[in-house]
């Protein structure tokens, strides 16, 4: 419990650590709708704010990284029915190299968001401050708060 609220700051509540939960887990089913309505229902919280902005942030790495990969499945559709041509019917052999590399993207992006998602939930019903590598930082400059959720003194 390294992630634990230290002693400038108070242990959150049960109600707070059942929202944090939900911002995590939610985002599953409720995309970036619902870490979006968390965060802004409870602002005031340190703890909840924390973490839906974690997962606000993830679910927007998420969003661009979908449509990247759905610009590459387009590119490779019409890159494949230029390339193909009309006297031969047989598909090009890149249909079936590249067309499951961009599923598999689609899928383990899927895979990712879940594990994390439970895992983050967890610790959120824990009462710990933790962070999502990369974002949880950001996600601490964003609120202005220290580690363990302590405000930076202005």
């Amino acid at each position: 419990m390294a992630d634990a609220a230290p002693h400038g700051a108070a242990e959150p509540s049960q109600d707070e650590r059942t929202l944090a939960i939900l911002a995590h887990v939610l985002q599953v089913v409720g995309w970036w709708i619902a870490p979006l309505i968390i965060f802004v229902i409870k602002r005031e919280s340190r703890f909840v704010s924390f973490h839906a902005l974690q997962a606000l942030l993830l679910q927007v790495v998420y969003m661009v990284g979908m449509g990247g990969l759905m610009v590459l499945w387009f590119v490779s559709i019409f890159a494949t029915i230029g390339h193909h041509g009309g006297g031969n019917n047989a598909p090009p052999p890149a249909f079936f190299l590249l067309f499951p590399l961009i599923w598999l993207g689609f899928m383990g992006a899927w895979v990712v968001m879940l594990v994390v998602a439970i895992v983050y939930g967890v610790k959120a019903g824990r009462g710990e401050w933790a962070e999502y590598p990369l974002l949880g930082p950001l996600a601490r400059r964003l609120l202005k708060l220290s580690r363990g959720g302590v405000p930076l003194s202005a």
